[in-house]
């Protein structure tokens, strides 16, 4: 068995009630997220895939290369952060995916990212 870097991602959400338009079903949320390199050598993030779903059960796939226009390369013990955005036509909904890694060899992996909320403020409880 392989042993895949030890990458830990973490996400925070909010919802941005200034570009959001409810009466237009435009809820926008903004997410940053921190990925640590807790292994002892380098790892690059080099591509994203996220799944989006919102309140309706409409899915919208999203995936390309690196985060925010970079491929961040993490060195051990540090971490890189980033915030980015999302448009949904419901005050819910949910974000999931992948990061597409490469270790200090140029091999890739994969970390997933867990299904994380986004939702206006009145809808958490």
């Amino acid at each position: 068995m392989i042993n895949s870097p030890r990458v830990c991602v973490q996400v925070q959400s909010m919802y941005v009630e200034t570009q959001s338009i409810p009466e237009e079903e435009r809820y926008v949320f903004a997410y940053t997220i921190t990925v640590r390199n807790l292994g002892r050598h380098n790892v690059q993030l080099v591509g994203r895939y996220w799944l989006i779903t919102n309140s309706n059960g409409k899915e919208t796939e999203v995936q390309g290369e690196g985060v925010v226009g970079e491929q961040p390369l993490i060195l051990p013990g540090n971490e890189f952060q980033y915030t980015s955005g999302a448009i949904l036509e419901t005050p819910l909904g949910t974000m999931e995916g992948h990061y597409e890694m490469l270790d200090h060899q140029g091999q890739s992996f994969r970390i997933a990212i867990p299904v994380f909320r986004l939702a206006i403020p009145s809808l958490i409880h």
